[in-house]
């Protein structure tokens, strides 16, 4: 189907932080397929994990034990808030999970009232019916009404707002503690504390999104640790499974009471392939200094960002975001501005309020880091000429 507009581009192989074309161009990759491959492209340690997996069993269902799933579920209980996790295929499926659980955490607690919850202006969860209803912007709405009820929308970072929206039906709040379609906006560390101490007060769930900005893209292992708080439940997928899709819903005992045996499934959701992969990133992203790597190239990047700005004030307009998550906003058209830095041989993503996303591989060094600006440059000069 024609739903995607796509680059006039074929890709035959990548390396690390690079990508190779059938024409033979090679291409920086700040794209990472939308922060997925987040150890960039046929890292070894992935390929064996996936491969040793392939040649022992593929898929079984969920209606047996799976050993790769277990111990990626320890794993991620005991660096987590969480006590538990659902695996899924995709991000949408666990934003999707994590939405039902806050439902049927208040119907089990005595409260079946309680089926709202409160989501934020800009935000994206996903293309579900459910998610776009959550969400509400006009570009994923637009054709597929009418919406699904339950959700309340307020203005990102707003606490009063908040607050004035919560009735006696409020179950939960859904935030992403940075938004990613949304322009790069980054909830403050004083609103995503005043969103827990809300739900702490009225009795509701927190539930983070953390899909983009999960599995160390921040510079820690969930962007919400850098408020010292935690979720009562998080929606979690991208860079978990480096290119193999996976994700998940982690929760705590107390949040997740109500999901007992039969109340949910998935055919695929966790199979040996994608926990066997999810397993091999995890040993990465945990291995010791690999974090404090992170935001030492995090702080060199945006560093060399706010000196272009300073350098192109009417090209480039502001830098966004935090760690490996960064939006310029630029003046002219963000689609063209992509296409242009394409041509010059790096990748971006385009997001809202005309924001270019740079995402790159958290593998990146400072060669890439110098390459990445000096494109930026000359896409800037070339516009400003």
């Amino acid at each position: 189907m024609p739903t995607y507009a796509r680059a006039d581009v074929v890709f035959e192989r990548g390396e690390g932080p690079y990508l190779y074309a059938t024409d033979g161009r090679r291409f920086l990759d700040f794209a990472a397929g939308v922060a997925v491959t987040a150890f960039g492209h046929a890292h070894p340690y992935l390929i064996k994990a996936l491969t040793d997996q392939a040649h022992k069993v593929w898929h079984t269902s969920n209606l047996f034990r799976v050993a790769g799933q277990e111990s990626l579920a320890k794993r991620l209980t005991e660096l987590t808030f969480a006590d538990t996790v659902f695996f899924t295929n995709s991000g949408a499926e666990a934003w999707e999970c994590g939405a039902k659980l806050v439902r049927k955490y208040h119907y089990e607690t005595g409260n079946p009232q309680k089926t709202r919850i409160i989501t934020f202006e800009q935000a994206f969860h996903g293309r579900t019916l459910g998610s776009i209803s959550a969400a509400k912007q006009d570009k994923l709405v637009k054709g597929f009404g009418p919406l699904l009820d339950g959700f309340d929308q307020v203005a990102f970072g707003n606490l009063n707002e908040l607050r004035n929206a919560i009735t006696p039906e409020t179950g939960g709040i859904c935030v992403e503690p940075i938004q990613g379609e949304g322009g790069i906006r980054t909830g403050s560390v004083e609103f995503l504390r005043g969103l827990r101490e809300v739900c702490d007060e009225f009795g509701l769930l927190l539930f983070f999104d953390e899909i983009q900005s999960g599995m160390g893209r921040t510079g820690k292992l969930f962007a919400h640790e850098w408020a010292g708080i935690t979720p009562d439940v998080m929606a979690v997928a991208k860079g978990i499974g480096g290119g193999f899709p996976l994700g998940a819903c982690l929760a705590t005992e107390r949040a997740a009471s109500g999901m007992t045996a039969g109340t949910h499934g998935s055919t695929y959701g966790g199979n040996p392939l994608a926990t066997a992969v999810g397993n091999a990133v995890l040993d990465l992203v945990t291995a010791p200094g690999f974090l404090d790597g992170v935001q030492r190239i995090a702080g060199t990047l945006q560093g060399r960002l706010e000196a272009l700005i300073a350098k192109h004030p009417g090209f480039f307009l502001e830098l966004r975001g935090q760690g490996l998550l960064l939006g310029l906003r630029v003046a002219p058209p963000v689609g063209d501005v992509v296409a242009t830095l394409r041509a010059n041989g790096l990748l971006a993503v385009p997001a809202g309020d005309n924001v270019v996303r740079l995402l790159p591989p958290l593998i990146i060094e400072d060669q890439q880091v110098e390459e990445a600006v000096a494109i930026l440059d000359q896409t800037a000069g070339e516009w400003t000429a």
